[in-house]
């Protein structure tokens, strides 16, 4: 096919995709303990139903050990053309407070050129554009295809890298495509080139046997979450800076945000400051960052007076590309212990570990990529990192060091994933679908050139 061929059917497609999309955010396959199963279930039934309308002649579900299964798809590769991974993951985020929601999170809703709801974008965007692109061939792909579409990557993820840890041969590639990303801005072509690693673990402070009258307790029995506050406080410096020991500020070579556009994107209130030193890209790609993310103590409405026998937090941290996450939280652990008051019994649980990744931008499927990113954006992409971890990615950079693995998609940094009114950009949609149905085309004519 012609690029414009290939741009008229994306064109010619995108109503449907978008309808697809809608049906898919319908779901609210959140796969968090707690939630339902049924619909995450409902999730892979759709999604393997989407793959078999893309042409792939084989389609199934794949159980993973402890999580949701994977939907799984291949079609041969044409003689001497070479082999695509498409990755992708049809869980969601929890929706969280429905109040904070200007439209329901699970009923997707079209507003000025956007789609809001949960999952729009992280990562059902991904879903479908993998379906989209793939249809513009009509079951004639250029290349090899695999697709993998994961159940469980929110919460989970560590077990689908055990999976394919050991069947490599199911995702064998010579490139593989993580949809799992996006652009800085709307119409800003770009890829992400660094992901930074994470961990986390779930810590609890205990003092008292059990709660006491603050009346005529308070001001000699120690608060277990007044101990906790001042370990969790303790994390940082007044500029916002980690005071854990072995966890430096990195670099990063290229060009992030400005001030100004990263405070519009966080909405970061006026006369509030950043935190941290260095500059954005170093912050936010390149250096550590732990965030406590989950309090378990009274709340305000169900307070009574009373000093608190025990408290837990739930911590996560970031790790640069070139960190090793176990050791990042050792480090964080043994500082919270050192920094513990009065003698507190402190215990640590539920770890989670993800391993960071630094591509090699200098192969044939990245050149690939930058022409057909050109031509559906108007010009050539830049590189950027990401915050963020996906687990999966450093696991295909062990099984497969030859592979290359190239991170683009329709998110973009004011998509508010993980956040109240989530939502995708339909033109950003329509052009992602656009470049990964070029560079399909591309690669597999410039590798068989």
């Amino acid at each position: 096919m012609t690029p414009d061929e290939i741009e008229g059917a994306v064109t010619a497609g995108l109503p449907r995709a978008i309808e697809d999309l809608k049906r898919l955010v319908s779901i609210p396959s959140v796969a968090f303990p707690g939630h339902p199963d049924e619909p995450v279930h409902a999730a892979a039934a759709a999604t393997e139903e989407l793959l078999r309308s893309a042409g792939l002649p084989n389609v199934r579900q794949i159980p993973v050990e402890g999580s949701f299964p994977a939907v799984y798809a291949e079609a041969p590769a044409p003689p001497g053309a070479p082999t695509v991974l498409l990755y992708a993951h049809y869980d969601v985020q929890p929706a969280g407070d429905p109040a904070l929601w200007r439209t329901p999170a699970f009923e997707p809703t079209e507003v000025d050129g956007a789609i809001y709801g949960r999952g729009a974008a992280d990562d059902k965007s991904g879903v479908i554009s993998h379906v989209a692109a793939l249809r513009t061939f009509q079951g004639r792909f250029p290349v090899g295809v695999k697709v993998i579409i994961e159940g469980q990557e929110e919460y989970a993820g560590e077990r689908l890298e055990a999976f394919v840890e050991r069947n490599p041969e199911l995702v064998r590639a010579d490139t593989i495509i993580v949809a799992d990303t996006g652009n800085p801005r709307v119409g800003d072509p770009s890829v992400t080139t660094s992901l930074r690693g994470m961990g986390a673990f779930t810590i609890e402070v205990r003092t008292l046997e059990e709660s006491l009258h603050s009346g005529s307790f308070g001001g000699a029995a120690p608060d277990a979450l007044a101990a906790l506050i001042r370990m969790l406080a303790a994390l940082h410096d007044d500029h916002g800076d980690i005071r854990v020991p072995g966890l430096p500020r990195g670099t990063f070579l290229g060009a992030g945000p400005s001030e100004e556009e990263f405070r519009a994107t966080a909405g970061v209130l006026d006369g509030v400051s950043l935190v941290g030193s260095g500059s954005l890209a170093d912050r936010l790609w390149a250096s550590y960052a732990i965030t406590v993310t989950g309090l378990d103590v009274p709340t305000v409405s169900g307070a009574i007076n009373a000093v608190q026998p025990v408290a837990r937090a739930r911590v996560t941290v970031r790790v640069p590309p070139a960190g090793d996450p176990k050791t990042t939280i050792e480090a964080v652990v043994d500082f919270l212990d050192q920094v513990a008051p009065w003698g507190a019994k402190v215990s640590f649980t539920d770890y989670v570990l993800g391993s960071g990744f630094l591509s090699d931008t200098g192969g044939s499927a990245r050149s690939a990529l930058n022409r057909a990113m050109e031509r559906a954006y108007g010009r050539p992409p830049r590189d950027v990192g990401a915050g963020g971890s996906i687990p999966l990615v450093s696991t295909l950079v062990r099984q497969f060091p030859a592979a290359e693995i190239l991170l683009f998609g329709a998110e973009d940094d004011a998509a508010s994933i993980h956040a109240p009114n989530e939502r995708v950009v339909v033109e950003e949609l329509r052009r992602t679908i656009l470049t990964e149905a070029l560079f399909l085309q591309e690669y597999g004519s410039a590798t068989a050139g």
